[in-house]
Order: C-alpha cells, then sequence, then structure tokens
C-alpha cells in the first residue's frame, strides 16, 4: 500500500506540473516558490506542538485549493501559479514519504516515523 500510495502522489505532482505548463506558469516564480512551504519548519523553533502546526499549515492542500478558487474567481493568474506550486510542493512531499507532523517530533508523521530511530 505504501508504495501505491506515493505513486498516487508522484501522479499527482506530474499532472500538477502539467497544469502549471498548461497556464505557462512563470518557471522563475516556481524555482522561487518551490521550497517556500518548508520554511514553516521555523516553527519547530518554538517548540514541537506549535512546530507540528505550523509545517501542517503549509503542507496539506486545503491552503492551495482554497487559494486556486480565490485565484480563479478573482481571474489572478499569480494566485493561480501559486497554488500550483504549493500544491506540487505537498504532492512530492507526500511522494517521497514525508507526513503530516505529529505533535511529538518532527520524525512522527501521519505516515509513520521519518529518519533514524
Amino acid at each position: 500500500m505504501d508504495v501505491t500510495l506515493k505513486l498516487e502522489w508522484a501522479c499527482g505532482a506530474v499532472a500538477l506540473l502539467l497544469a502549471f505548463t498548461a497556464i505557462d506558469g512563470s518557471w522563475l516564480l516556481f524555482a522561487v516558490l518551490v521550497l517556500a512551504p518548508d520554511l514553516f519548519m521555523l516553527g519547530y523553533l518554538a517548540g514541537p506542538r506549535i512546530g507540528a502546526f505550523a509545517y501542517n499549515l503549509a503542507h496539506t492542500l486545503i491552503g492551495p485549493v482554497l487559494l486556486a478558487g480565490i485565484g480563479r474567481v478573482t481571474d489572478s493568474d499569480v494566485m493561480l501559479q501559486i497554488a500550483l506550486i504549493w500544491a506540487f510542493h505537498v504532492a512530492v512531499d507526500r511522494a517521497l514519504g514525508y507526513g503530516l507532523k505529529l505533535p511529538t517530533s518532527f520524525q512522527d508523521t501521519h505516515l509513520g516515523r521519518i529518519g533514524r530511530g
């Protein structure tokens, strides 16, 4: 099952890249923002509970889906591009086996423990 889930997310990442290409997204914007959700790891400086909350806030599809909807309603190409980049980041993380964080430790995720230990 683990391989199937990773493959599913990898396919989602490819679909998001195709969508980004189809809307003629800016690859410079993509390069600048693709790792931006990982900045939310800085929340761990305040401890694991706050860190997990901050990290998870940026690593679910809720934000990108809402942003894409707002971008569509307001006819904002930039918002739509940011939403696709953000969703791509989430999809790649899941394809690599990185899940949402539990408040116990950065290594504890909803998909299991990552790293050593």
